[in-house]
């Protein structure tokens, strides 16, 4: 499958990523970072993957379908995480990384 077939997927990909990037950053301010710690781990696991993969996709990649059933799996454990606070750059990611975890889903 060519690199055009998974555009809606490596958007979903690159979204995510810079939400995650986003969040990862701003819990970083947050007043009690120690709370924040499973959030901002999470968040970056979530970008470096989706990264990772919005790349291998790009070069079609013959392990796409196992590498989006991985990413799915992480970006839902961010997006689960995420949802639990109450902050909007948490909210937004949570939303970004459910939608990429679907997406994901439609080629693992």
């Amino acid at each position: 499958m060519s690199h055009e077939q998974h555009q809606n997927l490596i958007d979903s990909l690159h979204e995510c990523a810079v939400a995650c990037n986003h969040c990862f950053d701003a819990c970083l301010k947050e007043e009690d970072v120690k709370m924040m710690a499973e959030c901002i781990r999470l968040d970056r696991e979530c970008a470096d993957i989706c990264s990772y993969l919005e790349h291998a996709l790009s070069r079609n990649t013959p392990f796409a379908a196992e590498l989006a059933a991985v990413c799915a799996k992480i970006c839902e454990a961010c997006g689960n995480e995420c949802k639990k606070h109450d902050h909007e750059h948490c909210q937004k990611c949570a939303e970004a990384c459910f939608k990429c975890a679907e997406a994901c889903k439609s080629i693992a």
